[in-house]
């Protein structure tokens, strides 16, 4: 962005003066406006974008928060950072659970003012381009300094023809970072296509991305295109590849040096223009170290690394809990519109093994089960530890709530429980889960895709 703009909102004279000036300084080409009420603000933002709005709390008549509250319905995409007195612990926790990008205390260090609105600026750039590609932005952009990094990493890759390798947890975000790289860069407009390699049984899985020809086993009875053609000239995702099969990671590596597949049954290699973005929810480095995956082929994958951190790590977990509300209100038409003090720290208590993933479960879970606002009983978390873990509350669901959403809620409680259980007793083979829970693998797999359940700790069990 070359020009942004931001909207400073104070009732003292002196900051009003004090903050733009500070700004034009360190950072050229910026245009402030100011406005010394909420109410000013208000026709501000009736009238003008902005990129980054700065608000006090404490002003007379509507106060920071109310604006915030307003800037929320009306301009909800732009970041809003509120300033706060020396030790106003609680302001500044509202603040953040009221959708607050940052809070600033007072006496204001600049470097970190502008620090943190530089940074809230970029992240606000980058949600509107990745909005232009219809991108869904929660559990990327929001006020978290951890993050901050993974944002301009891919700012920076995105158009480099670099291999790229998303490492984090189930759960943390890595296909929406795939598909961010792939938007921002040149080739956005070609085919994006994901390859899930959890869920392709060993058997099927060169099939699956080399393609084959007919007759080229029992079964082919015509010729078809593996996933590598169907990607020409855009990005291959390949998600989980640590369960790639050793075999498989061979032709893979071939694939990566020479830009060409030989489907299964063809004497002829098929040239390709892919790029590959590769993710794991363990380390690759760990693994090749194991045994478990070839050392060249992670060489090769390893051109650029974008690790993401855990939910447990970052520091935006209450305004993302706060976003997954906001969606869950509306898409359910459920009156509830707060997270209860209490709640919170419970949501900030709590370890997150699912990371965001599990997040946005629990709190569609729990807006089923409120009225007003959301408070601990509501909360159905699962412990990583507990294979067989029960849910924290066991509180009937209040008057008035739906048989349907009743049901909904008590199968998904249901179902987490009998696949950890399931999971403990294999050691964490999915295929034999499957079987013992007579569904398909890739039904057990996404189940526990949108349940946030890894197979990582039911295997340490077993090796510990």
């Amino acid at each position: 962005m070359n020009h942004p703009r931001v909207l400073i909102v104070d009732d003292d004279p002196a900051l009003l003066h004090a903050l733009p000036e500070a700004l034009r300084l360190r950072m050229g080409g910026v245009t402030v406006d100011t406005a010394d009420s909420a109410v000013a603000a208000l026709d501000c933002i009736a009238a003008l974008d902005y990129d980054a709005i700065v608000t006090d709390i404490k002003m007379p008549g509507m106060d920071g928060f109310a604006l915030l509250s307003e800037i929320r319905a009306r301009r909800p995409d732009t970041p809003t950072l509120m300033i706060t007195g020396h030790g106003e612990h609680a302001l500044a926790i509202g603040a953040l659970r009221g959708g607050a990008y940052d809070f600033i205390q007072k006496p204001i260090d600049r470097d970190y003012f502008v620090a943190s609105l530089r940074r809230a600026i970029e992240m606000s750039e980058l949600g509107r381009r990745m909005r232009e590609q219809q991108l869904p932005l929660k559990w990327l952009i929001g006020p978290s300094r951890q993050m901050e990094k993974v944002v301009r990493q891919i700012k920076q890759v995105a158009d480099s023809p670099l291999t790229i390798l998303v490492e984090g947890e189930t759960g943390t975000g890595k296909e929406l970072v795939a598909r961010a790289l792939h938007h921002l860069s040149a080739r956005g407009k070609r085919p994006f296509v994901a390859v899930d390699c959890g869920a392709i049984p060993d058997t099927l899985i060169e099939s699956e991305l080399f393609g084959f020809e007919k007759g080229a086993f029992t079964g082919a009875h015509q010729r078809q295109d593996g996933q590598f053609r169907r990607a020409e000239g855009g990005s291959l995702f390949l998600d989980e590849i640590v369960n790639l099969p050793i075999p498989t990671q061979a032709k893979l590596l071939r694939a990566l040096q020479e830009r060409h597949v030989q489907p299964l049954g063809s004497k002829q290699p098929v040239q390709v223009d892919v790029r590959i973005i590769a993710a794991s929810n363990a380390s690759l480095e760990g693994e090749v170290r194991a045994g478990r995956f070839r050392q060249d082929v992670y060489y090769r994958l390893n051109e650029f690394v974008i690790a993401l951190p855990p939910l447990r790590e970052r520091d935006d977990l209450l305004n993302l809990a706060n976003d997954f509300l906001a969606e869950a209100s509306m898409e359910f038409g459920r009156p509830c519109r707060e997270i209860s003090d209490a709640a919170a720290q419970s949501l900030l208590r709590h370890a997150w093994p699912g990371n965001v993933r599990e997040l946005r479960n629990v709190i569609r879970r729990a807006i089923l089960l409120a009225t007003d606002a959301i408070e601990p009983e509501h909360l159905s978390f699962f412990q990583a530890d507990e294979a067989t873990a029960a849910p924290v509350h066991e509180e009937p669901p209040p008057i008035g709530l739906s048989l349907k959403a009743i049901a909904e809620a008590a199968a998904a409680d249901a179902e987490q429980q009998a696949i950890r259980r399931i999971l403990a007793e294999t050691k964490g083979n999915k295929s034999e889960a499957a079987r013992l829970l007579k569904t398909d693998y890739k039904t057990l797999h996404v189940k526990m895709k949108q349940y946030g359940i890894s197979s990582a700790p039911f295997r340490d069990v077993r090796e510990s």
